[in-house]
């Protein structure tokens, strides 16, 4: 079959919906190399390049001009004879031509709607509508956790039985075992202390970052931040130099170099207010890292049962858990054991072989 995709996020984003995409379509390429795999964008980057080196994986180049991707895009893939046209970021085209073509969307969250105040009034306007015509012009949606099913669900109006709930996976770089030298390298390029506590992610208020820095008051444990700064970031400076915390900000750090630094960190802290996912926590227990994560929204679906659990909005509660954890080194480890059986649920062939089936299953 021949599937063709909004690859917009897959050139163009460096992290969130730019990873989903890029790993979707290198795992189908390589467990389904059988099928086409067409990549519609107005132009490539040197993001995904060698997913395009597959065989099975080909660029084309859509119809240029304004609004192409909303009235042009899905008529260039009916021109390639795609037989499914998958939307990878809550969107599909709303023009399209007489050719069968069968209608996925993916929707990660509806975070706007659940935190209003995170968003500008025409951010919020713009995603509810173009998110309410692609679940109703949809032949399937997939919903990336059972969280933001529900959020489906409830605020889109949309019957269960069109939703299928298909985990998102995360880089294969944090499955692998960096060799001795690169990890030398990596701890001396970022200065990193001997032990530390992790936290990744972008620096912004649904986040919580201010959370963590709050928790770590008094103790002397350093904490190393991966994450793009946002204007949020100068309230988490403050109360840093206010109370002297141990904080490295960590900048330019590669895939490969982030998954050293996860297996580093005695600890990975997660303290997100709500997410339609929470990749960082899954790339923390492929990494054999304990994370402590907070109890709202999808988090325990991808924390397990052997993750510990805060309440977001209780600092006290995050040190008093931080402190026994970076002092038990036993139930780190056994922690964090457990917490890698757990996260296989989340392996490439898995989610490889539930998206097929839907592919499958959606054609005549």
């Amino acid at each position: 079959m021949k599937i063709a995709y909004d690859a917009k996020r897959f050139f163009h984003n460096s992290s969130g919906l730019g990873n989903y995409s890029r790993d979707l379509i290198r795992i189908m390429a390589e467990y389904y190399p059988e099928n086409e795999y067409i990549l519609l964008n107005k132009n490539k980057s040197e993001r995904g390049e060698n997913i395009l080196n597959h065989k099975s994986v080909r660029f084309v180049e859509t119809s240029k001009g304004n609004m192409s991707r909303q009235f042009k895009m899905g008529r260039d893939a009916q021109n390639q004879n795609a037989d499914i046209f998958h939307g990878l970021s809550g969107e599909l085209p709303l023009k399209w031509n007489k050719k069968p073509i069968r209608k996925i969307v993916t929707i990660h969250d509806l975070i706007f709607i659940r935190y209003p105040h995170y968003y500008s009034f025409f951010d919020r306007k713009i995603h509810l509508w173009k998110f309410k015509k692609a679940a109703a012009s949809a032949d399937k949606i997939i919903a990336i956790s059972e969280q933001t099913k529900r959020d489906i669900i409830q605020f889109l109006n949309i019957p269960e039985s069109k939703i299928e709930v298909i985990y998102q996976g995360c880089h294969q770089a944090f499955k692998e075992d960096q060799s001795e030298e690169f990890i030398q390298k990596t701890k001396e390029k970022f200065n990193l202390p001997e032990r530390f506590v992790l936290n990744v992610g972008t620096i912004e208020e649904r986040k919580n970052l201010l959370s963590v820095v709050k928790a770590l008051k008094d103790t002397n444990i350093p904490l190393v931040v991966v994450g793009k700064k946002t204007k949020y970031f100068k309230k988490v400076e403050n109360f840093i130099h206010q109370n002297k915390i141990k904080v490295y900000f960590l900048e330019g750090v590669s895939m490969d170099e982030l998954a050293v630094i996860y297996k580093l960190a005695d600890i990975f802290i997660y303290t997100s207010f709500f997410e339609g996912f929470g990749i960082p926590v899954i790339e923390a227990l492929f990494s054999k890292t304990v994370v402590i994560t907070s109890n709202t929204s999808c988090l325990p679906e991808a924390g397990g049962p052997d993750s510990v659990y805060i309440d977001p909005k209780n600092p006290l509660d995050l040190a008093a858990k931080i402190k026994f954890l970076w002092q038990n080194e036993s139930e780190r480890k056994r922690r964090a054991e457990r917490g890698w059986e757990f996260v296989q649920k989340f392996n490439d062939e898995t989610i490889a072989t539930e998206l097929m089936n839907l592919y499958k299953n959606i054609l005549p």
